[in-house]
């Protein structure tokens, strides 16, 4: 009898161990501990993540990650968790999230493989493919059209590395400008130091309703890409993941989701596309 009494003490203090092991983790750990919640934003992805005229960051990812916040507040039992905002980059954003400096990156990330291995995504938000933005009446309809000219690259972006791949592939004779964000490309584009920015096409149509004659400027080409977007949280905080998986998941589910697309995507003319339907159906997990 001592013998199975110890065997089941012992198998108590497992199941005990691992449910407290389920229970928390890295991120959820130092939120609790500080009692805050760091958001990684960005300053200029329209609509996704960027500052409004109170410099204050909003957005369709903000959104999405503010209802991760009250998640977070009812697990942790923390009705009074602080927000904290730090602005990110595309050169600094993954070393943020890795070393647990932003808990959660809310901005229009693309979720790849290489990515993968030094940070988690989120489930899919959003859905873009990179395309060029160009001044109307350029002429520049396709990247084949950019030899002797130069286009606008984000630094340490998917799409710097495609459009790279594509004028090496078809021996074209186009100039880089390096630039480190949207604002940056779009000043290129807008000044003449470039004849072309080329990103996400979403944040082309965000940067183009943003100027005062969007008519001004055309997003053009063809589909380069298939790029999911995804929040990024810092590697191997399962328990922290499946609470902002759950999150999105309830959203799809009650139609938030759905509705906060229309908000924000409904003045770029960009209606839900057949890839992000599918998608929302894909992520509406069950309770």
């Amino acid at each position: 009898m001592h013998k199975l009494f110890l065997t089941i003490a012992g198998a108590a203090c497992l199941i005990s161990g691992a449910a407290q092991a389920q229970s928390s983790d890295a991120v959820l750990d130092r939120i609790r501990q500080k009692n805050t919640i760091t958001i990684g934003y960005r300053e200029a992805s329209i609509p996704f993540s960027y500052l409004d005229d109170a410099r204050r960051p909003v957005g369709y990812s903000i959104a999405i990650c503010m209802k991760v916040v009250e998640a977070v507040k009812l697990k942790l039992d923390r009705p009074n968790l602080t927000v904290n905002f730090v602005a990110v980059n595309p050169q600094n954003r993954i070393p943020l999230v890795a070393n647990g400096t932003v808990d959660i990156e809310c901005g229009s990330t693309v979720n790849t493989i290489a990515r993968q291995s030094q940070v988690d995504f989120s489930a899919t938000p959003f859905i873009s493919t990179t395309r060029l933005l160009v001044k109307a009446g350029s002429g520049i309809r396709e990247v084949e059209d950019l030899d002797g000219k130069a286009v606008a690259l984000p630094i340490n972006t998917t799409p710097e590395r495609l459009i790279k791949a594509l004028i090496e592939a078809a021996k074209l004779n186009v100039r880089i400008v390096p630039v480190r964000d949207n604002s940056e490309g779009f000043l290129a584009l807008s000044t003449g130091r470039a004849d072309a920015f080329s990103t996400d096409d979403i944040l082309l149509f965000g940067l183009r309703a943003a100027t005062a004659n969007p008519a001004d400027y055309a997003v053009v080409g063809r589909p380069l890409s298939f790029d999911p977007y995804g929040m990024m949280i810092q590697k191997n905080s399962t328990v922290f993941l499946t609470l902002v998986n759950a999150t999105i998941a309830r959203m799809t589910r009650s139609g938030e989701l759905q509705a906060l697309y229309d908000t924000w995507f409904t003045r770029l003319s960009v209606p839900l596309s057949p890839d992000l339907a599918a998608a929302f159906k894909l992520q509406a997990i069950p309770e």
